[in-house]
């Protein structure tokens, strides 16, 4: 960190000074802009230029700097409305790369990874799901768009966290219009530095032999017991959620008190299936586990 900056700071001055730059500029103009030490700005615009921020072109014996296009800062938590109609624009555009340009400026821009998938990801899923069930759009189309926000959120995991070993958690989708929101939930815990095993669209498991497949997962992924494991079922229908957790529960009883098990789905209400926690809300999903991996403790 340059000295009185943070790294977002020196990002949006960058981002300030190089777009108002149509012929790119030095590393060393860039520097007394900055009114930063050549070396040190020399280090991070090689860091910029590997997230994608800027990009380096020789021109005669001059190496200059140009800012990569759609490139800007946000600012938070004002944004996060803004931020959730441009993402939802360029998805119904199909433009993929304006989405990951957008993800990445959030992210750089101090954006909260929890905030982004539930201000921003959440909303823009059921869009694609609303748009389909009322045929505005086709099959074909839906999963092109369901493609590009998969994509999108597989940069949030592009940074490395250590997970806890004390935090486990499992998810399940029981059907295909559960697997976003599973994968959402993912993102999600595991900037919160849980273990995750996201197992994904599941509903090809459903069978007589799915819970003796699952206990052997179980007790590959939570050997020595530490902490706690939470099993999270996302599903969009009774008999999903009804048969995961049939199958599930009963393994409470060999692996003990601190294995946990939460059910998530619009036809909660209807079913009688039982479990720690019933929530179609993921950040009450998210809050529950926290609390309960810290009364743990």
């Amino acid at each position: 960190m340059a000295k009185g900056y943070s790294a977002e700071e020196i990002r949006e001055k960058l981002i300030s000074i190089l777009s108002g730059s149509s012929t790119g500029m030095s590393g060393m103009e860039i520097s007394e802009k900055m009114k930063i030490n050549r070396i040190t700005m020399s280090k991070y615009l090689k860091v910029f230029a590997a997230d994608g921020l800027v990009r380096q072109k020789n021109i005669g014996n001059t190496n200059l700097w140009f800012l990569e296009p759609g490139q800007e800062s946000f600012e938070f938590p004002d944004d996060y409305f803004k931020i959730t109609n441009l993402f939802q624009e360029f998805l119904q555009k199909g433009s993929d790369s304006q989405i990951q340009s957008l993800v990445k400026n959030s992210i750089h821009s101090g954006g909260e990874t929890k905030r982004l998938i539930l201000e921003v990801f959440l909303p823009s899923i059921e869009l694609v799901k609303n748009q389909f069930d009322s045929g505005k759009i086709g099959f074909a189309e839906q999963n092109l768009l369901r493609n590009i926000i998969f994509k999108s959120l597989q940069i949030f995991n592009q940074h490395n966290i250590v997970p806890d070993s004390k935090k486990n958690v499992v998810l399940i989708a029981a059907d295909y219009d559960s697997h976003l929101i599973c994968d959402s939930a993912a993102t999600i815990f595991n900037s919160n530095g849980w273990r995750v095993s996201n197992l994904g669209d599941m509903s090809s498991a459903i069978n007589v032999l799915f819970d003796l497949d699952f206990q052997k997962l179980l007790s590959k992924i939570w050997k020595q017991k530490p902490g706690i494991l939470i099993v999270v079922v996302f599903s969009q229908t009774i008999e999903g959620l009804n048969f995961f957790t049939d199958s599930i529960n009963p393994l409470k009883e060999k692996f003990g008190k601190q294995m946990k098990i939460i059910l998530s789905g619009k036809s909660l209400k209807k079913t009688k299936t039982n479990c720690d926690l019933f929530s179609e809300k993921l950040d009450d999903i998210i809050q529950w586990s926290e609390t309960t991996f810290e009364n743990s403790n």
